[in-house]
């Protein structure tokens, strides 16, 4: 990728519901709203889908979401996609968060690539963009 933006979020809104609550794992879908900053200016809605273990640092989850930003002046939005397992070896884990393909628009239109996302020990998140624009 030929470009990095960096950069933090914060999260705006949390709204989970468990839709199925059984021996081994609690699976829920959450909403959850995000204001950028940094290189990344905007907004974003995900759509999460949840499996909480029995050992609470243990879970997983998948997800979608849109962001409506300016990203080195360009303004557009794209899609992103979210995919993590964590252990109670590992902790947080690390997600696999990538730009959905042919989803930009605007300014934003053509781009491409891999967000590393960073939680802190204070809660806090921090992001490391490399992309393409096409």
């Amino acid at each position: 990728m030929g470009h990095r933006a960096t950069g933090s979020f914060d999260i705006t809104r949390w709204d989970s519901s468990t839709y199925d609550q059984a021996e081994g794992a609690e699976l829920a879908d959450i909403e959850v709203g995000k204001n950028w900053h940094g290189d990344l200016e905007g907004t974003s809605t995900a759509r999460l889908l949840t499996a909480l273990a029995q050992v609470p640092t243990s879970a997983a989850y998948v997800g979608i979401e849109r962001v409506s930003a300016r990203l080195a002046g360009r303004a557009g939005t794209f899609v992103i996609q979210h995919s993590a397992r964590m252990t109670a070896e590992d902790g947080a884990g690390t997600p696999d968060v990538s730009v959905v393909p042919d989803t930009g628009t605007g300014e934003l239109r053509g781009l491409r690539g891999d967000i590393e996302i960073t939680r802190h020990e204070d809660g806090s998140h921090t992001y490391v963009f490399e992309y393409d624009l096409g």
